[in-house]
């Protein structure tokens, strides 16, 4: 099993929701990977986080009187027996306790994230980050020349990403692929410095000012977003911010001269 397969099963795996020979396939894959035991254990915790810190409400006699009422008066119109009556009127109950988890629950998780100052856009794009490493799937298009790379994203996607030349500055790029960001297909092109690599999210934004943000730290790596010319970026690596920063000024000054328009 790759790692990509497991990391998308681990959540419905930790709620021990999978078929026994799939959770033991998963289970045999943990064993032998440490960083996709990172990411259960990272899970993990965030759910004890949620179930120690979520805030419980008892609703208020008032309130539960009328959910009943009304669950009731619904399952009255339902024909049958009194027992598929029941049975209806419970499952109204039960769809009315179910839309009270999933309010409290977005609630809370909006919260822990105002509170953390993250989006779900930043975790989104480290995510993609950790599994281009992690699946040992940084490319399609693994080249340094622009003129390579720029060209096969042609009929992939309904822009043309700016692809810029950096290695004289030390960002060399080592090539490109096809990636999904809010289930929208955008460019992912991939430099490196030094040892460490750097994904920089391209897609389309009409109307966007020029503008960037400075380095915020999403689970020990730095992401930078920005816009340019039309363009939406997110830049992410586990660089220290100032290099990053740098490489994110290079990628709308010196970039300009080198990209291939």
């Amino acid at each position: 099993m790759l790692c990509e397969d497991a990391l998308e099963r681990l959540s419905v795996f930790l709620d021990d929701e999978l078929d026994p020979l799939v959770s033991r396939e998963i289970q045999r894959h943990l064993d032998a990977c440490p960083k996709c035991t990172d990411a259960l254990t990272d899970m993990r915790e965030l759910a004890e986080r949620l179930r120690s810190e979520m805030p419980y409400y008892r609703a208020s006699s008032s309130l539960r009187v009328r959910v009943s009422e009304s669950a009731w008066r619904a399952a009255s119109h339902s024909r049958g027996t009194n027992r598929r009556t029941g049975a209806t009127a419970r499952a109204w109950l039960g769809a009315a306790a179910a839309v009270v988890v999933i309010v409290g629950g977005t609630w809370l998780i909006t919260s822990l994230q105002r509170q953390e100052g993250l989006s779900s856009i930043e975790r989104e794009v480290v995510s993609s980050h950790i599994r281009s490493l992690m699946a040992s799937h940084l490319t399609d298009v693994a080249s340094t020349d622009q003129h390579t790379v720029k060209p096969w994203f042609n009929g992939k996607l309904d822009f043309s990403p700016p692809v810029s030349d950096l290695s004289r500055s030390g960002y060399p790029l080592i090539g490109g692929r096809l990636d999904y960001l809010r289930g929208r297909p955008v460019a992912a092109l991939v430099y490196q410095h030094r040892k460490h690599f750097i994904n920089v999210f391209v897609s389309p934004g009409e109307g966007a000012a020029n503008s960037w943000t400075p380095p915020r730290n999403q689970q020990g790596y730095h992401v930078i977003h920005g816009t340019h010319d039309g363009m939406v970026y997110w830049i992410v690596s586990d660089l220290n911010s100032e290099e990053l920063s740098a490489f994110a000024r290079l990628l709308v000054t010196d970039g300009e001269r080198g990209q291939t328009r």
